[in-house]
């Protein structure tokens, strides 16, 4: 079992930043892929970014120039950096770690709201 903590969402201002964390229980350098996703009021839940155990990244292209994804293996932490905030961003974005073909696990989320 793996544990995902996120935090770091808030209030912001629409073309502000903010940086979301997500903190595991086990070893990210192991898992073959970690994520970002988010879901909105009314929608379905997508893909935000994702980095890979090799260091290869991929972002949603809603996204793409404004956020990026980053890790720190020797803290077990996952970062979602977010620059020039849209109010379309607001959503509750959720962690995951792809551990093995067979076990996926997510966080809880934590709440971004951008607005004025």
């Amino acid at each position: 079992q793996v544990q995902l903590v996120e935090s770091g969402g808030g209030l912001v201002q629409p073309g502000g930043s903010l940086r979301i964390s997500c903190i595991t229980s086990g070893d990210i350098a192991r898992f073959p892929k970690m994520g970002w996703h988010r879901q909105a009021p009314g929608k379905l839940r997508e893909m935000v970014a994702e980095i890979l155990s090799s260091g290869s990244t991929n972002y949603a292209d809603s996204v793409k120039g404004r956020f990026t994804i980053s890790r720190d293996n020797a803290k077990n932490t996952v970062y979602l950096e977010m620059n020039s905030l849209k109010t379309e961003d607001t959503a509750v974005y959720y962690c995951n770690a792809l551990v093995s073909i067979f076990s996926s696990y997510w966080g809880q989320g934590t709440q971004v709201t951008v607005s004025s």
